[in-house]
Parts: C-alpha cells; sequence; structure tokens
C-alpha cells in the first residue's frame, strides 16, 4: 500500500483516478479546491478509511508525507480557464512548483498531467512528442497553453538538477461519465444539448477535428505511465489516435441518442486548433498501452450517465 496524493481529485478525470487507486488499497490523499471539481464525484469514497481530502488550492504549499504525486489540478475546458486566466497561469506554474518540491522533499514520483494544447494550433499531423507546437504566447488561451508548457520546462528542470522522478503524461481529449455539464467541452455539450432538445453548437464549418479517448482508456496509460520501472522524465502522448471531425461527433450524438435536435453553426473562437490528433508510438513502445474503447462503446456510456443528470 502506498500513500498517494492526487491534486485535482475532486475533478472528472481526479475522482476516476481516486476510485482505482481506493480500490487498489493504496491510501489517498485527494486535495482539490472545488473550483471545477465536485464533492459528489468523491462522496461515495468518503466512508473508506484510506481515503482522506483536503480542500487547499496548491498554489498554496501543502506539507505531508506521501510516496506518489499525481498532478492533475488546473481546469482543462477553456471556459473555466478563461475565467481567471491569471488564477490558471499560477495553478500550471506555482502549484507545480509547489508539488515538485513536496516530491523532491518526500522523494515521491510524481507525474505532471499536461496536455496536447501544447502543441496549439499544429502545423505537424499527427503530433508527436518531438514536435515543439505552434502556440500564441498572448491569445486568450495561452494562459492554459503556455501554464502547462512551463510546468513541463519545471518538471525536466527538477528531474535534471534535483534528480526528482518525473514523468509527463501530454493527454489529448477525453470524456466519460462525470465531465461536468457546463464546461463547455465538445463532448459535454453535445450531448446534454442533445438531450435537452436543444440546437447543436459547432463553432466552425465542422471540418476541424479532434481525437476522443474514454476515461478508462486513459487511466490505464496514466498508471502505466507512472508505474513504469525506470526512470523516464520526457513527455508521452496518451489519447485515442481515431480522428473524428466535429460534425461527425455531432452526428453521432444526435444518432446515439436518437434526439431531433438540430445542428447549426457558429464563428470559430480566436486560436481553436484545426487538427488534434496524438501520435501514440511512445506510449505503445515504452509503456506496452494502446486504447481499446471505440468511440460509439464510450459516447454510449457517457450518455448514460448524462441521463442521470439533466433534467
Amino acid at each position: 500500500m502506498k500513500k498517494i496524493l492526487v491534486t485535482g481529485g475532486a475533478g472528472f478525470l481526479g475522482s476516476h483516478l481516486c476510485d482505482r487507486l481506493v480500490q487498489q488499497g493504496h491510501h489517498v490523499l485527494c486535495v482539490d479546491n472545488y473550483f471545477t471539481g465536485s464533492k459528489k464525484n468523491i462522496e461515495h469514497l468518503l466512508d473508506y478509511k484510506n481515503f482522506e481530502i483536503i480542500r487547499q488550492d496548491i498554489c498554496i504549499p501543502l506539507y505531508v508525507e506521501v510516496e506518489e504525486i499525481y498532478n492533475l489540478a488546473c481546469p482543462a475546458s477553456p471556459y473555466y480557464y478563461q475565467l481567471d486566466p491569471i488564477q490558471t497561469m499560477k495553478t500550471s506554474v506555482i502549484g507545480a512548483f509547489n508539488m515538485l518540491g513536496l516530491a523532491k522533499r518526500t522523494k515521491a514520483k510524481i507525474l505532471q498531467a499536461s496536455t496536447s494544447e501544447c502543441y496549439g494550433d499544429p502545423a505537424v499531423h499527427p503530433q508527436p512528442e518531438e514536435y515543439w507546437g505552434n502556440v500564441n504566447p498572448i491569445g486568450i488561451r495561452s494562459c492554459y497553453d503556455e501554464g502547462k508548457r512551463a510546468a513541463e520546462t519545471l518538471f525536466m528542470d527538477y528531474h535534471r538538477k534535483h534528480g526528482v522522478d518525473t514523468r509527463i503524461m501530454r493527454i489529448f481529449n477525453t470524456y466519460g461519465p462525470r465531465m461536468n455539464k457546463n464546461d463547455g467541452r465538445v463532448v459535454s455539450n453535445f450531448i446534454v444539448q442533445a438531450l435537452e432538445g436543444r440546437d447543436i453548437t459547432i463553432y466552425g464549418d465542422g471540418s476541424q477535428t479532434r481525437s476522443f479517448c474514454y476515461v478508462d482508456d486513459l487511466l490505464n496509460g496514466m498508471m502505466a505511465l507512472m508505474n513504469y520501472d525506470g526512470t523516464y522524465p520526457f513527455p508521452v502522448n496518451i489519447g485515442n489516435p481515431g480522428e473524428f471531425t466535429m460534425l461527425e461527433l455531432a452526428e453521432k450524438v444526435l444518432a446515439l441518442t436518437g434526439s431531433s435536435s438540430k445542428i447549426v453553426y457558429r464563428d470559430l473562437p480566436q486560436d481553436d486548433p484545426k487538427q488534434r490528433r496524438p501520435d501514440i508510438q511512445r506510449a505503445r513502445i515504452v509503456l506496452g498501452w494502446q486504447p481499446t474503447i471505440a468511440l460509439e462503446q464510450g459516447l454510449n456510456k457517457t450518455i448514460e450517465y448524462f441521463k442521470t443528470v439533466v433534467k
């Protein structure tokens, strides 16, 4: 049994990770300030003796004894990270600095939940980890994009300078139960709009692409990276290489929900990437990982969840 810290543990991904770790018998310390996370996501764990919660912002140093740290704390949807861009940057950079300091002191392994947004609006497709990206440093999305890029820099420097056992995971679009229905992400947007009978809103002409990874597959990759036997401080893409246009996704959601909603088009937001697809060769070779859940299978599970949320 390990003592494991999960920052952002009450969020969409964090709560699923806490579930896994608690069921494996580890002592899990969940830290969240509930800006985007929810107590509802973790309330079923409160009776477990090997689970505890601290309500705290990771911009404030945390003094605990742990063996592993999963640093997932940071708003991940454009709607929420643009609400307070300064706080988003602080969470990404100061939060990472604080968690790395904790890892250094306790000699813990630490994994950074980074993002495919590090690639910006990519000029290389699909995106391998060696690609440095095409990011606007002063745009409305840069608080998140550049914050995560700076966090990766800190992780590499703590590894090189102090020998901290760091892992960097670049997460591509992930979906599943416990997504916030109001977070503005495309999968939750489309499902909620379809279930409520509202118009499905596509930004742009619908030709821009994304790759969608179901949460269970994502967690398998995340835990494989943390449990990799040896040192591997370099970024690893974790995502599903299946690529779909926004129009294809909307049509799938309409078909699976049986909704009569209509598709409408709006202007594309500033700096919204035109293409996004992971090159997962590194994950396959280093971790022996690849996703197994097809989009329709994952969408069906996610739709069933949202039927319990949308009234």
